[in-house]
């Protein structure tokens, strides 16, 4: 497959790259951190109603800009770069793509215009195992006559203790693995839901836990079979793995570009560093996982575009999507390391911006779970 950005592609790219050096500077980062919600309400209703973000892969039948996802993929890799505050991911790339995948036309037609206009919402399907897979799900709904009733919580939910709509996935009573997977879709005020915050290393991007007890939802809520779904989560769950993995490439790049800047100006013997060859070398390696990350998410983006339009190459997106989980993690994981190193000691005081890349580096098992 050969790739390149269109020029529409290259507008969005520089779009964002200006926007988000503008609103996204380490201090407004660090702001955003040291709160619960996480992020900036005005912020985020400024890129809804000024960028309109949080459309750009929405059909244009419900109020978005219909664009694919290598667009939205390159909005990603700089919100990455910038370490963006803000519920997108959780909103656009989680239950966003749940509603795109899973989601009846009735149901689309109601909560995509609403994501569109501004409201946050969020995937909930991890439970209190630590696993990521289909065996994470033990919250049990079980159908009573028309009505489901929902029994369990959910922990390490993105942006879960503030979303206002969410999508969550049940099993019935005594199913294991990937049978009598069910997902529903429901306004996070419910009644019998509670939520709060859990503190994790990454706070550029909050989680929450969800405790359902006797949550009453109407068969409207049901997103496609009962007890059928895993299917369609499996799929929600690899492209949110691409947008994660974009987000990484994003943040391997920030964590060269803000390492270069630094070895051009600090001297060393009467010379910069950056002009000796070792330090050369590695920042070349910084470079070649970079550049093969991003290589993996735009295939992989190339690829989600064809498994959301139904193509016959979307059924390698699992495939894809590991491999882009796996080059971009270690990129990201690489670049912030090798950072810390090359800034030496001033590398871990928040003068330098590669101290925040670098705790989001070490947290990014928990960043790379969806």
């Amino acid at each position: 497959m050969e790739f390149k950005f269109t020029e529409e592609q290259e507008m969005i790219r520089a779009t964002a790259d200006s926007f988000l050096a503008e609103v996204s500077t380490s201090e407004a980062v660090r702001l955003a951190m040291a709160t619960e919600l996480g992020y900036d309400p005005e912020l985020w209703q400024r890129v809804c109603q000024q960028m309109f973000w949080q459309a750009i892969h929405i059909p244009e039948e419900y109020g978005g800009m219909g664009l694919g996802y290598v667009e939205l993929m390159a909005m990603l890799e700089q919100m990455g770069r910038y370490l963006f505050c803000a519920p997108f991911y959780a909103t656009v790339c989680l239950a966003g793509n749940a509603l795109l995948v899973a989601g009846t036309q009735e149901q689309k037609a109601q909560y995509l215009p609403e994501i569109v206009s501004g409201k946050t919402a969020t995937l909930a399907y991890t439970g209190s195992s630590g696993r990521w897979d289909a065996a994470a799900i033990d919250v049990t709904c079980e159908q009573r006559g028309e009505s489901y009733f929902l029994n369990g919580s959910y922990r390490y939910v993105p942006d879960g203790h503030s979303a206002q709509l969410l999508v969550v996935a049940a099993r019935t009573p005594g199913s294991s693995g990937t049978d009598g997977i069910s997902l529903f879709v429901l306004p996070a005020d419910s009644a019998g839901i509670s939520r709060q915050w859990l503190p994790t290393m990454d706070q550029t991007r909050k989680q929450g836990q969800l405790v359902f007890e006797n949550v009453c939802l109407p068969p409207e809520s049901l997103m496609g079979d009962y007890g059928q779904a895993w299917p369609q989560l499996e799929k929600i769950i690899d492209l949110a793995t691409v947008a994660i993995a974009a987000d990484q490439v994003g943040g391997a790049q920030q964590s060269l570009d803000s390492t270069v800047g630094y070895l051009q100006e600090r001297v060393q013997f009467g010379r910069v560093i950056a002009s000796y060859q070792a330090v050369k070398h590695k920042a070349a390696d910084m470079m070649l996982k970079v550049e093969a990350g991003r290589s993996a998410i735009y295939y992989a983006a190339c690829i989600a575009d064809e498994a959301l339009a139904g193509g016959a190459l979307g059924e390698q997106l699992a495939e894809a999507a590991s491999i882009a989980k796996a080059y971009c993690s270690d990129a990201y994981f690489f670049n912030a390391g090798c950072g810390i190193q090359l800034h030496g000691g001033v590398g871990f005081t928040a003068e330098y911006d590669i101290q925040l890349l670098s705790l989001i580096h070490i947290s990014e098992p928990t960043r790379l779970q969806v």
